[in-house]
This record gives C-alpha cells, structure tokens and sequence, in this order.
C-alpha cells in the first residue's frame, strides 16, 4: 500500500473510531473553524459535519461561553482541561443544555483543539442513582438498629398497658387502648423498615415484564385504583428483563400506588404503564465486578398536580413524603431494590404530569439462572 492511500485507511478507521463514541467530539482549528466533528457532535449541534465547517465555535455556542475562553487556553498551555457544568443554553442547542467539557490539544496540527461534551443529564443521572443507593444503606443501618432497641421496650410497654387495662376505670382505659394502638403502630412501622436490612443475595432469572404488569395492574383495579384508567404502551418485542419477578412487583406495586394517589379523587385521572427498548447507560452490578448495559425502560406515568421542586432532588430518601400519614418508605425500598438490581430509578415531573423511569439490564442466554421467562 502506498503512503496516500496507507494515510487515507488510517483517516478513515479514525473516522470510524470517532464516530463509535457516543459523546459529540470536534476538532476546532486555528481559526475557530469546526475542522472535524463526529456523528454524536452532528446531532448535538442539529447540523451535519460540512455545515459546522462553515462556521466558528463561536458561531456555534452562546456568545461569552466559557468553552470560548477555555480552547484558548488550551491553545495557550498546551495542555489538556477538564471543566464541569458548563451551560451551553441556546435555541440551537436547546433549552437547560448543561455540559461537562475535555479540552485538550492536538500536538500533530498546531493550533488545533479537540472538544469533547457529556451531557450532564447522563452524569446526573449516574450521581443520583449513587445518592439513592447512598440513602438505602443509610435506612439499612438504621432499620437494623431500630429492630433491636426499640421492639423489644415496645413488647414491655404494651404489655404493661394491657395489665393496667384490666384495673382502669373507664376513663383511663381509653389511654390505655391508645397506648396500646400507639406501641403498634410503631412496631407495624419498624417491621416495614426491617425489609431494608435484608442483605441477602437476590435470586435472579429471567422475567418477562409485560407479565410482572399485568400482575400489578390486577391488583391496581381490585384494590386501591378501581376508579383510575390504566393505560398500556408496551413494546412486544422486548428481551426478558434479569431480576426477581416478585421484587419488580414489589417496585411497580409502590410506584403505581404513589400515582394513584398523587391523582387522587380527579375523575379524568389516568396511569400509563409503557416499556421501550432504548440505549442504557452501563453501571455496576453491587456484590460483582461487572459492568451491565441497561436498554431495558419501564415506566409510570400519572396526570397528576406533579411533584414540587423542593422535593424532587430528594425524592428516593428516606422519610421524605408529601402524604398527610405517609412514612416516606415506599421509594426508598423502590431505590433500594432498583439498586440491587443494578438499575436506574428516576422521577421527572411537571405540573402536568410525573413519570417514574426504571432501566434494567435484560437477560442474556450465556448469563445465570434457570431457563425460564417467568416464575409465576
């Protein structure tokens, strides 16, 4: 092979290599223009690579950017600069578009200057799956101490409530039964949290999802939801998700009952429950050292008044709850067992409407566990 045509393979499997990256990378040249840009920075700037090359970076992005003042800099030192949350707002690019940068030199062409972007909405979502799974061990502490030290003086109160019972006039009897019922309604209360200090490894094998659903939406409609609509959009050609199918219940149970009561008594409330097959980003797997891909979307939809501002960072916490008796356990146990799963648990929510999105890995033939869709 010649040398031209030997520089043009290598040009081309370099094109090649760039484009496998899903991140938008550019290559802004001595003069500002953009000299190269992959296909991810193609959709990222809604314009193809021969249109960019028209323009300058700064023709691109917001004026006074701080990407502007950091290629400069790169060109400069000569060294390569990581910056985070970056917002590059604007009607090009879009609304709330916040980015976090590598800007580093290209020693081969002078002048040169490679722009990586990671959108945070990716980063976010890393940082708040870390924080639930943060939040559970910190209740799982707590749910093993409360088991310990609080049920057994509760046995020794109620006990000696009811022995006082027997000897009260009327009137004392009364505070005796509210002892009573007060003392249980702790220990109903710490039973629910001592689900959190279950360690045990989870048994996990193939689960046809769209089965799990149909589960939850019977026990909607004979239960708590009889006067909602459910709605489906589900997509058939999905691969069996890897988990416990009593534990997926658990989750969808909780998180359709936290819809159905953010709708409450409205008579055009309505639940969507929709799967989709989308590009997941990879996590860890707690207990392994794999890294498992999460294509698999699951989620809850309600028409509700939304969830308020303040509480959405913090929403998968403990003891967080907007309901008058409400314990704030429901979405905690949600993000614990999500979690465990090496998934992804997360809320958008709007006046309009919130939406609870589930990613999980999908079950491969070569992995573990029986050869079955569904335990039933």
């Amino acid at each position: 092979m010649n040398a031209p045509a030997q520089a043009a393979a290598v040009a081309d499997a370099a094109q090649i290599v760039l484009n496998t990256i899903r991140r938008p990378v550019i290559m802004v040249g001595p003069d500002g223009h953009v000299s190269f840009a992959n296909a991810d920075a193609e959709d990222f700037f809604r314009s193809s690579a021969p249109i960019l090359a028209r323009n300058t970076l700064g023709q691109l992005i917001p004026f006074g950017s701080p990407l502007l003042a950091l290629v400069e800099q790169v060109r400069e030192r000569r060294a390569p600069v990581n910056e985070y949350r970056v917002d590059v707002s604007s009607p090009r690019l879009g609304i709330e578009k916040v980015v976090d940068l590598y800007v580093a030199p290209v020693p081969e062409f002078p002048g040169s200057v490679v722009v990586m972007f990671q959108e945070r909405s990716v980063a976010d979502k890393i940082d708040r799956q870390m924080t639930h799974r943060g939040a559970a061990r910190s209740v799982t502490g707590l749910a093993s101490m409360l088991a310990h030290e609080i049920k057994n003086p509760l046995s020794g109160i109620r006990g000696a409530a009811q022995l006082l019972e027997l000897s009260a006039s009327d009137e004392d009897r009364a505070l005796t039964r509210l002892i009573t019922e007060e003392t249980d309604r702790i220990v109903a209360l710490v039973d629910r949290m001592e689900v959190f200090s279950d360690e045990r490894p989870i048994d996990r094998y193939p689960v046809n999802i769209h089965v799990v659903l149909d589960h939850v939406k019977a026990i909607t409609k004979n239960g708590f939801g009889k006067k909602i609509r459910l709605l489906e959009d589900y997509d058939p050609s999905l691969p069996p998700v890897y988990a416990n199918r009593d534990q997926l219940i658990q989750v969808f149970l909780n998180l359709v009952k936290n819809a159905a009561e953010a709708i409450g008594g409205d008579p055009l409330g309505e639940i969507t429950l929709s799967t989709a097959f989308r590009p997941g980003i990879r996590m860890s797997v707690p207990g392994t050292q794999d890294r498992v891909s999460l294509p698999l979307e699951f989620c809850v939809h309600d028409n509700g008044p939304g969830v308020s501002e303040d509480i959405l960072p913090i929403l998968f916490d403990p003891f967080i709850t907007t309901k008058q008796n409400g314990s704030g356990l429901g979405l905690a146990l949600v993000a614990k067992i999500v979690g465990e799963h090496g998934g992804i648990v997360e809320c958008d929510s709007t006046p309009r409407g919130t939406t609870f999105r589930v990613l999980l890995p999908a079950w491969k033939e070569t992995g573990p566990g029986p050869d079955t869709e569904d335990r039933r």
